[in-house]
């Protein structure tokens, strides 16, 4: 055990408290000590929420704490979702509930009979002194944590603001499920979330985006008045019963990440360290977590700085996990707008799968009457998961919503693509998704990445491309193959990726060309700036390759704006600083892309669909973001474009991407839904029932997965025989058949025993 003896606690919240109660009971021969500013009963909120997992872990470390709470809690298990007059109540979903003030009553219990020295009213001394005078000084003050602010050089904090404005508030009657209602005002959206805490009252909070609070006046209304006006929109929801506040004021979330939560004997906790959004759960619930990790390192590490190293280990990937699921919720409150004329069933799934951790196959477990009257609602045939629904573009009828997404394999000669491709895209295609794309098909030689990209300026490239795709349309029927065309621009004349991605070749390098010359690493070459009349050539090598594409065979071409390369470099204000007609406005950057898509849709055959990949954000300050890009989506649809293939990033080399599952698919759904275009959503989706849940929420059309392919060449297929379907969305080719079942394994139970001795 560590000896942290005296032990100092600055915040009197429940991270604060249960934090002290756990070193105290553990250890009874700890000095601890915790100072509150405030009174015992003053809190913000009226309700916190726990879940099952959360009191496992207390009932293990404080059997005593946990049965108080037992004796408390609330409990409910299902979901309302009201929309436009319209309930729909999902179940299965288990919440615990109790008072904010009686659970801080039970934490000082606690604490006084284990003998915690409770300091109420009184600010904590300077946190330099408790640093010297005590062996651990646990920061649990909070979001607005003074403890953080004054050695914010160490921790490194960054405070994210967000759209909405929020009030907490309180209802003296019990609702019978968790409530999420919208009402549409003549100022706009506004949402109420509302959840029993004891038999007669209820936690009730107003969220609106700040324009729509400012133009319904809430900004010119005191306490009263918010709460009076907030009772009136949400009367029905309320039965016509008032709602009361304690000191309850208007204010904006604030997202707290901490590059570092300890230094020396100081650590952070709860609030102080993160925050995520109240739509995902209880902020109490993250800090009582911390309190638990905390507490049992200090008890299995040789050293207090062990200890806190080894809890921030621990729980910092878990609170990123969660405040990746609280950012993609708070966001889908933010935009809300968005999908308000969603049908009304899939309004209701989208609103419970926002943040990615509720997904179609768990809420089918724990509600499966609710999940099928959403599928039935979006065209799914009984029987059919919504990933092998059929997809129609232009002329192009995709027997499923799975893409194989393109990925560079740099095996090709001379551009031409060989045996490689051929069993590469044919596994895939056999394999059963709905659309194989290519990699990126360079449009000429100087406009490869690596001496091993693939071409389509050639007759022999054309030809080889036909071997290709007549495999395809021969042996995987109802498998359409796609070609991604594109030029790198700034990023071309490297190694190959496994010999050194983005690294200049070390010899036989080809000149490059650019919207404007800068180099994309300051290790890679300069571009040359591209001249009007080069313009007018690289956007002849578009349509010949598009020409030769059409007689290779491929049954949809997309057009490569993202990820940095040529065309990109004209859509992002970081690559682009021309001075003439092709740089400036969005307008001016969209000028040259939207010239060859015209060129090259001239020249495709009209009955073949056309997609563009962008990149939606450039994960770096000052370049395209989220609004950009919708803009660019509706840009290049009104030219023509059949859909647009969402990406992100990889514009320049200084980005800073916010990975995690799904990550792009955000980027995505607000395309789809802002600027209504059909798209594909790409970036870290992994499982089929991630697939599913995005289609069937109507956050995206059709789904592209890279890496997934490549473990698995069968993976759609595998998908269909592991979810019982057998359809017309994943035929198995006759070869395979006997292979659509997963092969029986040694039986590995033991007998029953017959006989029982004595007997």
């Amino acid at each position: 055990m560590t000896a942290a003896r005296r032990v100092a606690v600055i915040g009197g919240g429940p991270g604060g408290l249960y934090t002290a109660a756990l070193l105290k009971r553990l250890d009874p021969a700890r000095e601890i000590t915790l100072w509150e500013r405030n009174a015992p009963d003053d809190t913000f909120g009226f309700g916190v929420v726990l879940s099952d997992e959360t009191l496992g872990g207390i009932e293990h470390a404080d059997p005593a704490v946990h049965r108080s709470l037992q004796r408390e809690f609330v409990r409910w298990d299902a979901i309302d979702v009201v929309h436009r007059g319209t309930r729909h109540t999902s179940g299965g979903h288990g919440f615990a509930a109790l008072g904010r003030h009686r659970l801080l009553r039970i934490l000082h219990d606690r604490c006084r009979e284990l003998g915690v020295d409770l300091r109420f009213r009184t600010p904590a001394p300077e946190t330099d002194r408790l640093i010297r005078e005590y062996d651990l000084v646990v920061a649990a003050d909070g979001v607005h944590s003074a403890v953080r602010t004054a050695h914010a050089d160490v921790f490194r904090p960054r405070i994210t603001g967000h759209r909405c404005r929020y009030i907490w508030l309180a209802a003296d009657f019990a609702f019978d499920a968790f409530r999420f209602e919208i009402a549409e005002t003549e100022h706009g959206v506004m949402q109420l979330h509302g959840y029993p805490y004891a038999a007669d009252a209820s936690t009730v909070i107003v969220e609106m985006r700040e324009e729509v609070w400012r133009a319904a006046g809430f900004d010119a209304l005191d306490e009263q008045g918010s709460v009076e006006r907030c009772a009136k929109i949400f009367a029905e929801a309320l039965g016509g019963r008032p709602l009361r506040s304690r000191d309850s004021a208007w204010t904006t979330f604030r997202t707290v990440v901490n590059e570092r939560w300890s230094h020396g004997n100081l650590v952070l906790l709860g609030d102080a360290a993160h925050t995520a959004h109240f739509s995902i759960g209880s902020g109490t619930k993250l800090a009582v977590e911390d309190a638990l990790a905390l507490t049992a390192h200090l008890s299995e590490q040789p050293t207090p700085e062990q200890a806190l190293t080894a809890y921030e280990q621990e729980r910092a990937p878990v609170v990123a996990s969660t405040q990746r699921a609280a950012r993609a919720s708070l966001e889908w409150f933010e935009n809300l707008a968005l999908y308000l004329d969603r049908p009304p069933r899939q309004f209701a799934f989208n609103l419970l799968t926002r943040s990615r951790r509720v997904t179609h196959g768990n809420l089918r477990l724990r509600d499966a009457a609710f999940t099928e009257s959403v599928e039935r609602e979006f065209g799914c045939p009984p029987g059919t998961p919504p990933m092998f629904t059929p997809f129609r573009l232009r002329g192009l009828t995709l027997r499923n919503r799975v893409v194989v997404s393109p990925m560079d394999m740099y095996s090709a000669v001379d551009g031409v693509p060989g045996d490689f491709h051929l069993v590469h895209l044919g596994a895939r295609a056999l394999g059963g998704a709905g659309l194989v794309m290519t990699e990126m098909v360079c449009v000429s030689p100087e406009g490869r990445i690596t001496p091993g990209c693939a071409g389509l300026w050639t007759g022999r490239q054309t030809e080889s491309w036909r071997r290709i795709t007549d495999f395809v349309h021969r042996q995987a029927p109802g498998t359409a193959i796609g070609v991604q065309l594109g030029h790198s621009g700034r990023k071309g004349s490297t190694r190959l990726m496994w010999e050194g991605m983005d690294e200049p070749l070390p010899e036989g390098n080809w000149p490059l060309v650019a919207a404007s010359p800068l180099p994309y690493t300051p290790r890679s070459q300069v571009p040359r700036e591209l001249t009007r009349a080069q313009l007018t050539d690289v956007r002849e090598q578009f349509t010949s390759a598009a020409w030769r594409a059409a007689r290779a065979g491929f049954d949809l071409l997309e057009l490569h704006c993202a990820h940095g390369y040529l065309l990109s470099g004209f859509l992002s204000p970081l690559t682009n600083h021309r001075t003439d007609a092709y740089g400036g406005s969005l307008d001016k950057r969209l000028r040259f892309p939207l010239e060859v898509f015209d060129a090259v849709r001239a020249v495709w055959p009209e009955e073949r669909p056309m997609t563009v990949r962008v990149s939606a954000t450039d994960w770096a300050e000052g370049g395209t973001g989220a609004e950009d890009a919708v803009a660019i989506a509706r840009a290049f649809a009104a030219h023509g474009a059949d859909a647009v293939d969402v990406s992100t990033g990889q514009v320049v080399a200084d980005e800073r991407p916010e990975f995690g599952r799904s990550y792009q698919t955000p980027f995505a759904d607000r395309i789809r839904n802002e600027a209504g275009v059909p798209v594909i959503a790409v970036g870290a989706i992994s499982s089929w029932d991630d697939v599913n849940s995005l289609i069937l929420a109507g956050r995206t059309d059709l789904c592209a997965l890279a890496r997934p392919h490549l473990y698995d060449p069968h993976w759609t297929l595998h998908a269909a025989a592991e979810q019982g379907y057998q359809g017309p969305g994943a035929v198995w080719p006759a070869p395979y058949r006997a292979g659509s079942r997963p092969p029986r394994t040694g039986r590995a139970d033991d007998p029953a025993p017959r006989v029982t001795p004595g007997g």
